[in-house]
């Protein structure tokens, strides 16, 4: 059996030569080769191509430049430029020991299943390399968040959130992943009705480097569950949500240091306009953005947009309180829904429209019911 080991990797240089070492020694019964898909900005791609020029097995690069889908683009890129359809994912930190690559496969030769999960939260795995208290029960969080989110899809997976998994290549229709963030995983098993496997395994201590975990890593997160249970428009109204959230906190910062209302008001919805809109071009519509017409058109149309509507929504918002007595609570929040729903349709059907003079595709309307098909998942699939 030949068995593609896919490691994505962003600045892991001083990992490099150990891991194919470890992965090399630990092969028994089987080919292995490695491929890294490496988003570095340090000497991590040199570093591989010399580890490649004296290694036992086949060590290949692919070195990106445009990042697309962070890390989970680059496992959708090495999986689909792997050598075999066997592809073993893991990360370049020695995290995920190479040693149970191994077991991995025995497992996977069983012949019953697609896809073989390497659990930290099964019978005797382990999860003492999170660093700190803090790590550890932000991961059982949102592994029990994720969890809950899918309950059918997960109901036999302990740890949807690890990176270190098998998988068969054709038993997945890569075409239908909408790559983002670092949680692939939790993309193909929410997407793709597989047979699955899990083993236990010892989550490690780092062996050299810093841990990749942020704050901004932990939002994408947040997005890439929203987009994969409720959708791209759950997403859009997300997003939205934390604009207003932001709106609200800019006022009062601006009010507070003396500027008057009116500018106020201005100023944190010209500032959440903006905020917005680059939050939708990274987390909503990245998928659509290849056809859509250039980045700097696309913004003065969504700006255009949200002030026409601001300026629209403000004056109804009173007319529906002085004719049809409503309260301004209820009057606000009516003409909000509406004009999130013309907001997203508009983004959708005319933002991010096809350019001209490109191939012909489906109508707006028929495109648009399309998109909100794949992104999001029927109750029977949750």
């Amino acid at each position: 059996m030949q068995v593609t080991v896919v490691v994505p990797t962003f600045n892991e240089a001083p990992n490099v030569a150990e891991l194919v070492q470890r992965i090399a020694a630990s092969a028994h019964g089987y080919e292995v080769d490695v491929l890294f898909v490496d988003d570095s900005t340090d000497d991590t791609p040199r570093v591989i191509e010399k580890v490649a020029a004296s290694a036992p097995i086949l060590v290949r690069l692919i070195h990106r430049t445009d990042k697309a889908g962070g890390l989970s683009g680059a496992v959708t890129t090495g999986i689909r430029e792997a050598a075999s359809d066997v592809c073993v994912v893991m990360d370049g930190d020695l995290q995920h020991p190479p040693e149970d690559i191994a077991r991995l496969v025995t497992r996977y030769r069983r012949g019953d299943v697609d896809l073989v999960v390497a659990s930290r939260y099964t019978e005797d795995g382990q999860s003492d390399g999170l660093d700190g208290g803090s790590r550890v029960l932000v991961s059982r969080g949102s592994t029990m968040l994720t969890k809950a989110m899918f309950p059918i899809r997960l109901k036999d997976v302990t740890d949807p959130m690890t990176g270190f998994f098998l998988v068969d290549r054709g038993a997945l229709d890569l075409a239908q992943l909408k790559p983002r963030g670092f949680k692939i995983l939790l993309e193909i098993l929410a997407r793709e009705p597989l047979r699955v496997a899990e083993i236990p395994f010892a989550f490690a201590a780092r062996h050299a480097g810093e841990s990749k975990a942020s704050f901004g890593q932990g939002l994408s997160f947040i997005l890439q569950l929203t987009a994969l249970r409720f959708g791209k428009m759950s997403l859009f109204a997300l997003i939205g949500a934390f604009g207003a959230v932001a709106n609200l906190a800019i006022v009062w910062l601006l009010s507070f240091n003396g500027v008057g209302n009116t500018m106020s008001m201005i100023l944190a919805a010209e500032i959440t306009i903006l905020a917005n809109f680059l939050l939708q071009e990274r987390f909503v519509f990245q998928d659509m953005r290849a056809e859509a017409s250039g980045v700097f058109s696309r913004f003065a149309k969504s700006f255009a947009f949200n002030n026409v509507e601001l300026i629209v929504r403000i004056p109804l918002t009173a007319l529906m309180i002085s004719t049809w007595h409503l309260s301004v609570v209820i009057a606000t929040a009516i003409t909000l829904i509406a004009a999130f729903v013309v907001r997203f349709l508009f983004h959708s059907l005319v933002v991010y429209a096809p350019r001209r003079g490109s191939v012909r595709k489906p109508s707006p309307a028929t495109r648009l019911v399309e998109e909100l098909d794949r992104q999001s998942l029927s109750p029977g699939e949750l």
